[in-house]
């Protein structure tokens, strides 16, 4: 990496006193809970169910499922453009970080950072490139570049100082299957993660992470009632810890119950073959309040801030940059 690029890192708790700063998209999960009047409300009720989420998956000496509690972090990036004394700043990813308390011992363990995955570059590249290239097109398509200089942008950060002296493994995304593509499942079944599906073509989100590096497998864990895409560096089931898996699992399935309760508290099982619907109606509703219609609208206002403060000012830069940056 260059001087012409830098990384810095901050870290907030995640609590019931969160309050979203001016530079996080109100679109992502965690910012969307934490706005209007029942906003403590929401982070209290959504906290409460990934702590029993955890717990219950982590049953082991624990009878009473009241052992852990889970720690989240947000995680901002930001990348720093130029030289020093005459630099630009531009609020680049936010992840969520996982610690692990054993209440009997007051321990912190270690959790997984990524999770959650929020990008103004990724609300660029999907709520204004795409439909402006598909624009009076008969058939969707994807620009040939789609997704390189995030994707590059991604890696730089993964091979950054800043980010090996803040976290010690690599990245697991948890993110919804896509309800355009038809899983199945498979005879495989990891302890923790629970059985394997496959499908036999990408989502458009499948191939944009392969850009970021990460490959991706499907798992719907133990009394979860739809997959989740598990996106990772290396090897999946051998690279953390049981523990760490669960702390992925517990904070990300309460939030897809919260923002996709069609699919993820439905009130059925996913079968051996399986397509997400959006429009499912038998589900039931949690007591967290997520405003959807607004978070689609504001992706696109993001994306657009994206393009006016980054990708326009800096293309020069941006496109010799990524044209001769090697992945490690």
């Amino acid at each position: 990496m260059d001087n012409t690029f830098t990384f810095s890192i901050r870290r907030i708790p995640f609590d019931e006193d969160y309050h979203p700063s001016d530079n996080t998209r109100a679109t992502t999960n965690f910012a969307n809970l934490a706005r209007g009047e029942n906003r403590r409300e929401n982070l209290r009720n959504a906290l409460r169910m990934i702590d029993d989420r955890f717990n219950a998956m982590a049953h082991w000496d624990n009878p009473l499922r009241d052992r852990y509690s889970v720690e989240i972090e947000i995680v901002s990036v930001e990348m720093s453009i130029g030289t020093s004394g005459d630099n630009k700043i531009f609020p680049l990813i936010e992840v969520l970080k996982t610690n692990i308390v054993d209440r009997p011992t007051n321990e912190r363990i270690e959790g997984v950072v990524g999770n959650n995955f929020s990008s103004y570059v990724r609300d660029y590249d999907f709520s204004v490139l795409l439909p402006e290239h598909n624009r009076d097109k008969d058939a969707f398509s994807t620009p040939e570049d789609f997704g390189d200089l995030h994707g590059k942008l991604f890696q730089a950060f993964l091979n950054s100082d800043a980010y090996r002296k803040h976290f010690s493994k690599p990245p697991i995304i948890c993110l919804s299957a896509s309800s355009t593509k038809t899983y199945h499942r498979t005879d495989n079944h990891h302890p923790i993660l629970g059985v394997e599906y496959r499908q036999n073509e990408f989502s458009p989100t499948d191939r944009y992470f392969e850009k970021m590096g990460l490959r991706v497998r499907y798992f719907m864990p133990p009394n979860s009632v739809a997959p989740f895409a598990f996106y990772y560096i290396g090897d999946l089931l051998t690279d953390y810890t049981n523990l760490e898996l669960i702390s992925t699992i517990s904070t990300m399935e309460t939030f897809q119950k919260i923002y996709r309760p069609e699919i993820y508290n439905a009130n059925s099982v996913a079968g051996t073959c399986y397509r997400p619907n959006l429009k499912h109606s038998d589900y039931s509703l949690t007591q967290v309040v997520y405003d959807r219609e607004e978070r689609s609208l504001l992706a696109v206002e993001q994306g657009r801030f994206a393009e006016q403060h980054f990708i326009k000012p800096f293309k020069t830069i941006l496109d010799a940059w990524s044209a001769n940056y090697v992945v490690r």
